[in-house]
C-alpha cells in the first residue's frame, strides 16, 4: 500500500471554497460498476480531474485529494478499483485488498478510467487529466494510450516498465513525478522510461526527487515537505498549461 490509512493529502485547504462531494457508483462499458467519489467546484469546471489511487483502491487519502482539486476549481472524480471482485459498498480499514489487485486487468482499469473521464465530460470538461499514484501512476499513463482524448496524464512513483512497451500509443502529455530514492524503482528504469519517451516524440517531463522514497507525497512526510510542495505547483502548472492547449 502506498499511503497509510491515516494519511492526507500535503496540500492546503483553502478555506471559505464552495464544494460539493458525493459518493457515486460509475459503469463502465463492459457493464463493470464500481465506487467512485466526486468533488465539485461551486462553478460549472472547464477543466476535470480523474484521480487513480494505489493499490488498495479507493479511500480517505484520495476523497480528500478531490476535494482539495475541487477547491481550486476543477471537477474532479477518484475511482476505485475492485468493483469487478469486491463490488461498490464502503470497505473498513482491515480490506485485504491484494487479491483483489491481482484480479485486474489492464482492460478493466482502462474501462474504469474511461467511465470517469465520460462522468467528467458529462459535465461539460473540455480538458480531462488522469492523476494517479503508484499503481495508478502507470495506469494513469497507460490511460494515455487508451483511446480517452486526454489533454495529460500525471504519475506519482509509477512504475515505469509497464509503460515503456506502450510509449509508441501514447496521444498526451506526461508529468513523472517519482522519487530518488525509491526502492522500488530505479534511477535506471527512470532514465530508460524518458529514453522511450523522447524516442516515440511524446511531450514529457520525469522529475525525480533526490532522497524521497515510494510514496513521499503525504502530510506525515514531513521531511519531504519541500518535495511534496513542488510536486503539487508542478501538477497544477501542467494542468493549467495544458488544459488551455487542448482547449484550443
Amino acid at each position: 500500500m502506498c499511503f497509510d490509512l491515516d494519511s492526507a493529502p500535503p496540500v492546503p485547504t483553502i478555506a471559505g471554497a464552495a464544494v460539493s462531494h458525493e459518493d457515486l457508483v460509475l459503469e463502465a462499458a463492459d457493464g463493470n460498476e464500481f465506487a467512485a467519489f466526486a468533488a465539485l467546484p461551486e462553478e460549472p469546471a472547464a477543466v476535470g480531474v480523474a484521480i487513480l489511487p494505489d493499490v488498495r483502491g479507493l479511500y480517505r487519502f484520495y476523497e480528500e485529494l478531490a476535494l482539495r482539486f475541487a477547491e481550486r476549481g476543477y471537477a474532479a472524480v477518484a475511482i476505485d478499483w475492485f468493483g469487478r471482485t469486491a463490488g461498490v459498498a464502503k470497505r473498513g480499514d482491515d480490506f485485504e485488498y491484494q487479491p483483489h489487485r491481482e484480479q485486474t486487468t489492464d482492460a478493466g482499469i482502462q474501462a474504469d478510467i474511461g467511465a470517469a473521464v465520460q462522468y467528467l465530460r458529462d459535465l461539460r470538461c473540455g480538458a480531462v487529466f488522469t492523476v494517479g499514484f503508484c499503481f495508478g501512476g502507470r495506469a494513469s499513463w497507460l490511460a494515455t494510450a487508451s483511446g480517452h482524448g486526454l489533454a495529460g496524464a500525471v504519475g506519482f512513483y509509477g512504475r515505469p516498465a509497464d509503460v515503456i512497451p506502450r510509449v509508441g500509443d501514447i496521444g498526451s502529455r506526461i508529468l513523472a513525478l517519482q522519487g530518488g530514492a525509491d526502492a522500488h524503482i530505479t534511477g535506471e528504469d527512470n532514465a530508460a522510461f524518458e529514453a522511450a519517451l523522447r524516442a516515440a516524440g511524446v511531450d514529457h517531463e520525469l522529475i525525480s526527487y533526490d532522497g524521497a522514497p515510494h510514496s513521499f507525497f503525504d502530510r506525515k512526510q514531513d521531511e519531504f515537505a519541500e518535495a511534496s510542495e513542488d510536486a503539487w505547483r508542478r501538477v497544477l502548472e501542467f494542468i493549467e498549461q495544458h488544459a488551455a492547449v487542448h482547449e484550443h
